[in-house]
């Protein structure tokens, strides 16, 4: 399993209040899953996929990433996960203004260390896998909404990560554009690696191949689709078999 995770709490102490982001969370995600993880404002996805990214941590609880036990890693062992195994794609691209895209991408493998000419051929590839061959010399304020996107999710490629957790990676977008996005993510997927997508909207969700809904920092329902192409629905699908606390609510 890509990713264990068992009886996950968070909370936050706000002011003499202790609120809890999350209580009691059980989430399995296998290697090469698809996913998108859905809630209300305050239902604990944002504070789920926080941790899962290794931007914070539970506290109880376990979170195993490939069988390492995230809790017990120093803040450089924690920084290296980030690095190497989760690529990161925000609603708010957040690209470097004065740098052309290949320079943007070319950046978490700068921090990796890697020589110059390998990281130059590493980020072309990535842009050329995001369909930018011809956009590399581009700076921002020089691409659409929807190619600043596509420089982020190849910057968030580069590095050949597990997963990619894209946090509501068309919110700033047109539904057109926000399509083509949803487009490069499949074929990501399509190439084998492991996607998780924050969305509150149902119909970018719908483009999972599992939707996992939370409500008051539990998981409240985990669907699978059930067959193949655009048609296909989904089923309940229990994260953990014979839990209480984990069954699919209606």
């Amino acid at each position: 399993m890509l990713i264990t995770v068992r009886e996950l709490h968070r909370v936050y102490q706000v002011g003499d209040e202790k609120v809890h982001a999350l209580n009691g969370v059980d989430f399995d995600v296998a290697p090469n899953e698809y996913l998108a993880v859905m809630g209300p404002s305050g239902s604990g996805k944002s504070t789920l996929m926080n941790i899962i990214g290794c931007l914070d941590t539970p506290s109880s609880g376990s979170y195993k990433l490939k069988d390492r036990e995230i809790g017990k890693l120093t803040d450089d062992e924690l920084a290296q996960i980030r690095n190497q195994e989760i690529g990161f794609v925000f609603q708010t691209f957040n690209l470097l203004p004065r740098a052309d895209a290949l320079h943007n991408v070319e950046l978490p493998l700068v921090y990796a260390g890697l020589k110059h000419e390998e990281r130059r051929r590493r980020a072309r590839e990535a842009l050329e896998m995001v369909g930018l061959k011809d956009r590399m010399k581009h700076r921002p304020n020089e691409l659409s909404g929807g190619q600043r996107q596509r420089v982020a999710i190849a910057r968030a490629l580069v590095n050949k990560p597990s997963i990619i957790l894209a946090d509501e990676p068309t919110g700033n977008l047109d539904s057109a554009t926000g399509e083509e996005i949803m487009a490069a993510f499949e074929t990501i997927w399509k190439a084998g690696n492991t996607v998780i997508l924050v969305t509150h909207e149902p119909d970018i969700a719908q483009h999972a191949h599992r939707i996992v809904r939370m409500r008051d920092g539990r998981i409240a329902s985990d669907e699978r689709r059930s067959g193949d192409g655009d048609g296909a629905a989904f089923r309940p699908s229990g994260v953990r078999a014979g839990d209480p606390a984990q069954e699919v609510r209606r």
